[in-house]
């Protein structure tokens, strides 16, 4: 597993829960439980610096790296999303976003893609993708910060045909690869949530082996935001096992939860001179979790 994007993972689902702020012996720590070394640690962090995501702090002679602004906005937009167990109602509008991109600036349109993608949006035709969402803010904000004001074009409008809102959506999306891989996870995660849970009632698993497989879980089903559009329940297919994945993962997710907090608690630190019990986080409390 890559160390950047499991850094992306415990922020994510732990340190932002705690101030957003850890410091990087603590983070080392707790990567070595997945077998990443000193030296990869420091190089993720650092590129993640150089990004923008996170930002160095000194006290002493350590070092604690915090979400930034940035960091935060897409951890909590990833979080809403982890663990939603169900899709918005639709109001029956598309959003479209045209784009006419010069190729001086071919960069600029490849990340936009790779947003766009994140956001949910599909490709209708080439430079038109479409989302049944209400992600005006979002697109704003992909406008404002890549600086396309000129080149960009966008509608929030219902289709008047000729043919039906399904069309529009195996146009855009391939459902069927979708389901596939939610197919995947379950059968793989079903299994394991199994012989888990049978062996916390049975006391035969540690608090960081709960860590790590309650980790190893969320930095796979987070894999989902990047293609799963999150299409509204009147647009997806007979037989969608979307649903299912993310019964799934909650109540696997809940059962590991306790135990993987409190090694996390073990581990953590800092630097804030305010007390930890004044700072725990109860994981049950999660504001996503019972959606």
């Amino acid at each position: 597993m890559n160390t950047r994007s499991m850094i992306f993972t415990i922020y994510g689902d732990y340190i932002r829960h705690y101030g957003n702020k850890i410091w990087i012996g603590s983070l080392i720590r707790l990567l070595k439980e997945f077998g990443h070394n000193d030296q990869a640690v420091r190089a993720a962090i650092s590129r993640m610096n150089k990004q923008g995501w996170v930002q160095a702090e000194k006290k002493g002679n350590k070092s604690y790296y915090f979400l930034t602004e940035q960091g935060v906005k897409r951890i909590e937009e990833a979080a809403k999303r982890i663990f939603k167990l169900k899709s918005d109602s639709w109001d029956g509008q598309w959003r479209i976003l045209m784009y006419s991109i010069p190729e001086e600036i071919r960069s600029v349109r490849d990340e936009l893609r790779k947003e766009l993608v994140w956001s949910g949006f599909g490709t209708l035709s080439n430079s038109c993708w479409i989302s049944p969402n209400a992600l005006e803010k979002q697109v704003q904000d992909l406008i404002a910060k890549y600086r396309i004001e000129e080149y960009v074009d966008f509608f929030v409008s219902d289709y008047k045909g000729p043919h039906e809102n399904n069309r529009l959506v195996v146009k855009s999306w391939d459902l069927q690869e979708i389901n596939g891989k939610y197919q995947e996870f379950i059968q793989v995660y079903s299994q394991k949530y199994t012989i888990d849970k049978s062996k916390l009632q049975k006391g035969q698993m540690t608090d960081a082996e709960c860590f790590v497989e309650r980790t190893k879980l969320v930095h796979e089903y987070r894999k989902f935001l990047f293609v799963d559009p999150g299409l509204p329940e009147e647009l997806l297919p007979e037989m969608w096992l979307g649903g299912h994945a993310a019964s799934l993962f909650s109540d696997y997710y809940k059962e590991l939860a306790e135990p993987a907090s409190r090694f996390f608690e073990g581990v953590f630190e800092d630097g804030n001179e305010l007390s930890f019990k004044d700072k725990k986080y109860d994981v049950m409390d999660h504001p996503y979790m019972l959606e």
